[in-house]
């Protein structure tokens, strides 16, 4: 018997490593359109999972640092604005949702909006990264690792760290798909912030750590962002802009925006 079980689980050992080894994503099409001023790009990317026959679309807005920066956008009060009205009324060239809020609609973690720290540093396993931007640079850090400083213009605490160094993290949830908005960067001057259909965390760390998923960018680092129903991507396109709006009001949202020194 011990035997029979045996040769039957190197058998399905054998199975899984082969439709591992089929597997994996692949970019079926990708699309480029920049904004007015050519500062922000807006990839949309089609991939599609070899074996399983998963597909994702993603967009996401991509700039440099030395033309453009973040905005965390917060809205305290009732009535809260959509994306696409916030973003309008901010000049931003693209935004998305933020982070995650409590059920009155309070920040959960760390927001810090035009300097000002509006909620604090909050110590939570899932709140495991920061997204900021200070001075010419845009960071995305482990929560533990932050340093808050004057020179924090904006900064959201928000998680699961979804890339590190290039590579998908692992041990991410496979199983419950939804829609996903994040943020991601080269570490070498350029900046993302996309949305994507439905998929797994685990999956979205895949697709994020393959070369070209946004266009030319390699991601070394990205960061989970509020999802689900929260999740909204916006940009300011030549002829029309694009959007992908909420569907529920959101607490905060993440816009790019000119750097004021040009």
């Amino acid at each position: 018997m011990r035997a029979a079980l045996w040769r039957g689980g190197a058998l399905l050992g054998f199975f899984a490593a082969s439709v591992a080894a089929q597997a994996g994503w692949e970019i079926e099409s990708s699309k480029r359109e920049n904004s007015p001023d050519g500062k922000v790009a807006h990839w949309t990317t089609v991939m599609e999972e070899k074996g399983s026959g998963a597909r994702a679309t993603l967009h996401s807005a991509v700039f440099e640092t030395r033309a453009a920066t973040l905005r965390v956008i917060d809205q305290p009060t009732a009535p809260r604005r959509d994306l696409a009205e916030a973003m309008a009324e901010s000049d931003a060239l693209a935004g998305v949702n933020g982070g995650y809020f409590d059920p009155e609609d309070a920040p959960v973690g760390l927001l810090v909006s035009g300097g000002r720290v509006l909620s604090p540093l909050r110590k939570a396993k899932l709140l495991s990264g920061i997204l900021s931007a200070r001075g010419n640079q845009i960071e995305i850090v482990r929560a533990s690792n932050f340093k808050m400083s004057p020179k924090v213009q904006a900064a959201l605490q928000c998680g699961p760290l979804l890339v590190d160094d290039a590579r998908p993290v692992a041990g991410l949830n496979a199983i419950r798909p939804a829609r996903r908005t994040f943020a991601a960067l080269d570490g070498k001057g350029r900046v993302a912030l996309g949305v994507s259909s439905s998929v797994s965390l685990a999956q979205l760390a895949r697709i994020l750590s393959l070369p070209h998923a946004l266009g030319e960018m390699k991601i070394a680092r990205a960061l989970n962002l509020d999802g689900g129903s929260s999740s909204a991507f916006w940009f300011a396109a030549s002829e029309k802009n694009f959007s992908l709006p909420e569907l529920k009001p959101v607490r905060d949202f993440v816009a790019i925006v000119p750097r004021p020194d040009r």
